[in-house]
């Protein structure tokens, strides 16, 4: 198992989500250790001690037993009676809960940025379809770069609609299904069937076909939610030396 040090580079949509300017140590802790979860780094059973983590990442105990509570509570990690820390099993009960919230909060979205008079953004849809709307040719293959891109996307779309609070709850659900979600982009026919699927849905959205743009989002969500369900341990590991 390894731990690295804090990168200096995150998602926009991580960043966009960032209430507060400052951040405690344990704060930085806690991001980079649910970056090494959602990175592979870490897996369901990985184990590791505090005293592991403060000399990886040269902090003191404190604000890594502060983080890892946080994460305990958040159901990511247990503590082991005398032996440190365990990796939990994901909870894909929960996961297929955020989905469907995740699902209602998009497609309300898509509906909006289809009404005329709605004030919609549509200067940051003009910037999604620069991305996805390139050739073949032009597409990234890069796994970690198009699921970056994936998640502004789906920000991006609740955001353009001009409900903040829509928006700010998308966030809070993005944030908790990130982990899983990486998984999804381990295979080049989803980082193509990605593309794809996310230029017919823009098509639809500046064509104002709110049922047809709702109807393209809710089966490509189904279909990346189908994927992580067939998630084993094993895709994880070998997800993890891909990244690393």
């Amino acid at each position: 198992m390894s731990i690295v040090r804090p990168s200096s580079s995150s998602s926009a949509a991580s960043a966009a989500g960032e209430a507060a300017v400052f951040r405690t140590r344990a704060d930085e802790v806690y991001a980079q250790l649910k970056r090494d979860v959602a990175e592979f780094r870490l897996v369901p059973g990985d184990r590791f001690t505090e005293n592991e983590i403060s000399e990886r990442l040269g902090v003191s105990r404190t604000p890594v037993r502060q983080a890892l509570i946080r994460l305990q509570q958040e159901g990511f990690v247990e503590v082991l009676f005398r032996s440190g820390w365990r990796v939990l099993p994901f909870d894909f009960d929960q996961f297929e809960q955020l989905y469907d919230l995740r699902m209602v909060l998009e497609t309300t979205a898509v509906h909006r940025l289809c009404e005329s008079g709605q004030r919609v953004d549509r200067d940051l849809l003009a910037s999604l379809a620069a991305i996805w709307g390139v050739p073949p040719a032009q597409r990234s293959s890069d796994p970690v770069q198009v699921a970056q891109w994936d998640e502004e996307f789906h920000c991006a779309l609740v955001a353009a609609a001009g409900n903040q609070e829509m928006a700010r709850i998308h966030r809070d659900v993005t944030e908790r299904i990130r982990i899983i979600r990486r998984l999804d982009f381990t295979m080049q026919r989803r980082i193509d069937a990605t593309y794809d699927e996310h230029a017919k849905i823009l098509k639809a959205i500046r064509a104002n076909r709110g049922d047809q743009a709702a109807m393209l989002l809710r089966a490509h969500i189904e279909t990346s939610q189908a994927e992580v369900r067939k998630i084993t341990l094993h895709q994880m590991h070998m997800a993890r030396h891909s990244t690393s």
